[in-house]
């Protein structure tokens, strides 16, 4: 029984820290994402000379 238990305990906990890595990696894509689109907006509204 204690094996069984702690196999589903070790099998959750993989799982859990899997998602997070996903979900992690999810958000910094999102977050660079937001980066570049504020970037590429500023040099857009950069007045020419001012570089």
């Amino acid at each position: 029984m204690h094996k069984t238990t702690l196999g589903l305990l070790l099998i959750l906990a993989a799982s859990t820290v899997l998602a997070g890595c996903n979900t992690v990696a999810g958000a910094g894509k999102d977050i660079k994402n937001a980066g570049e689109g504020i970037q590429n907006s500023a040099e857009k509204h950069t007045p020419e000379g001012d570089e």
